[in-house]
């Protein structure tokens, strides 16, 4: 027994020495608050496109643009220009139900602080590959997404270098017909959706959670080749520079999906929702 407590007293020991050896390094870095702050939330407008390109029997092109707008103090609610999105890949259809995407993001930062002297633009560059999984239940489908992102970021400050990150996210999707019992033209739809972007790398000290996204949308699918849809999110995760304070915010998010198809087959609703 008494063998055994010393075992136990040297292993609480060593875990000690490792982890706060390893967090006296860091604790001059950054200083954390007694209790979480929460920034005031701001407000966002996302206009999306989506284009899933059939290239072949298993591959398709997943074209991506997005334009996202943050609001400021001298431009409420809608604002001006923040991101500028490029996000492309090549997809795999390994079943009716799976998908698999490798590709790449150029994405363009735009400086939304009115009282900065820094640079206002600056890119962004990302490597990303997707997993995406379907199933039926009843009449609605249910959707899984995994995507890990490759991300290098810079600050706008002149001279600033680049700092490289990973994005682990989840994302899990219900679509549910409203005014039909299948998914197929002329048919509106409800989505609820909730995403969680969790985020590592050596820049990364005390805030793992990047984000939380918690989204309902509203869709109308008009052709076996074209849907529309719009919705409200509401989001909040880690401040990167300090893990303790949160950051919040409201999105509304309006999204094109377009499916064209050169092969000359018949023109169908694809199984799977392959571009969101």
């Amino acid at each position: 027994m008494r063998h055994t407590t010393s075992i136990f007293i040297w292993l609480m020991a060593f875990l000690w020495i490792s982890c706060g050896g390893a967090y006296g390094q860091e604790e001059d870095k950054e200083v954390l608050p007694l209790l979480s702050k929460y920034k005031d939330p701001s407000t966002k407008v996302w206009f999306n496109t989506y284009g899933n390109i059939r290239i072949g029997k298993r591959f398709f092109w997943d074209a991506q643009t997005h334009f996202r707008f943050q609001e400021t103090e001298d431009t409420p609610f809608i604002g001006q220009v923040a991101q500028i999105y490029n996000r492309h890949a090549i997809g795999y259809i390994y079943s009716k139900k799976t998908n698999f995407s490798l590709g790449g993001v150029v994405r363009i930062n735009f400086n939304t602080d009115e009282d900065s002297v820094d640079r206002n633009v600056v890119p962004e560059w990302r490597i990303w590959h997707q997993y995406q999984f379907a199933m039926p239940l009843y009449t609605a489908m249910i959707y899984h997404r995994i995507r890990i992102e490759h991300r290098w970021t810079q600050g706008f400050a002149e001279n600033s270098e680049y700092i490289f990150r990973n994005r682990w996210r989840y994302m899990f999707r219900a679509k549910i017909p409203l005014n039909d019992h299948k998914l197929r033209p002329k048919t509106l739809y409800v989505s609820p959706e909730a995403e969680l972007i969790m985020q590592s790398g050596k820049a990364v000290v005390a805030s793992p959670m990047e984000d939380l996204r918690l989204t309902t949308t509203l869709g109308y699918i008009a052709t076996p080749r074209l849907t529309f849809a719009a919705g409200l999110m509401y989001s909040q995760g880690q401040d990167l520079s300090n893990g303790g304070i949160y950051k919040q915010g409201w999105t509304m998010r309006f999204h094109m999906y377009f499916s064209p198809d050169f092969r000359r087959v018949k023109n169908k609703l694809p199984e799977i929702h392959l571009t969101d």
